[in-house]
C-alpha cells in the first residue's frame, strides 16, 4: 500500500499544490494542506481498499481544503479589527485620557501574563514581534495548528478582559 502512496505522491504532488493554491491562496496553507492530504491517504490506505487512488486523493484534498477555508473564515472574523474606541489620536491628549490608557495597558499586560507560558510566547511573537504563524512554529518547535490555537485562546482571553473593563 505504501508503494501506491509513494507513486501517487511522486505523480500528483504538483497537481495537488496547484489545486490547493487555487483555493487557499496562502503558500503556508498550501504546504500544510498537501501534507495533511497525504497523511490522511496514508491512514486510509491501512484501513480501506482504494480502487482509484487518484480520485480518492482529490476527494480527500477537497475535504482538507473545505476545513481550511472554514478555519480561515472564522479567523478573519475573529482577527478583524475592532473599531470601537479607535478615534483619531489627539496631539495633546487630556491627562485623564493618558491615565485611562495607561490603566488599560496595565490591565491587558496582566491579562497576557495570566495566560499559560506557551500561549504567552506565541501571542507575543505574533502580536508584538509580528512573526507569521509558520515562523513562530519553526522558532518554538510546534505545529502551525498549535500556534493558531494559542493565538485564538489569547485573543479570546484578551477580548473577555476588555469586555469586562469597558462594559
Amino acid at each position: 500500500m505504501t508503494d501506491m502512496l509513494h507513486s501517487l505522491h511522486a505523480g500528483e504532488e504538483k497537481r495537488l499544490h496547484r489545486f490547493f493554491h487555487r483555493r487557499l491562496k496562502n503558500r503556508d496553507d498550501v504546504a500544510d494542506a498537501t501534507q495533511e492530504t497525504f497523511l490522511r491517504m496514508l491512514e486510509a490506505s491501512h484501513a480501506t481498499l482504494i480502487e482509484n487512488p487518484q480520485a480518492y486523493l482529490f476527494q480527500v484534498a477537497r475535504s482538507v481544503a473545505r476545513v481550511i477555508l472554514i478555519r480561515q473564515t472564522r479567523e478573519q472574523a475573529m482577527f478583524a479589527p475592532d473599531d470601537a474606541g479607535m478615534e483619531e489620536p489627539d496631539e495633546f491628549p487630556l491627562p485623564d485620557r493618558i491615565v485611562n490608557a495607561r490603566q488599560c495597558l496595565l490591565i491587558m499586560a496582566k491579562a497576557i501574563e495570566a495566560l499559560p507560558t506557551r500561549c504567552q510566547q506565541v501571542f507575543i511573537l505574533s502580536r508584538l514581534r509580528g512573526l507569521s504563524n509558520g515562523e513562530i512554529a519553526a522558532e518554538l518547535g510546534i505545529s502551525r495548528n498549535m500556534v493558531e490555537k494559542h493565538i485564538i485562546k489569547a485573543l479570546l482571553h484578551c477580548r473577555k478582559v476588555r469586555a469586562e473593563i469597558f462594559f
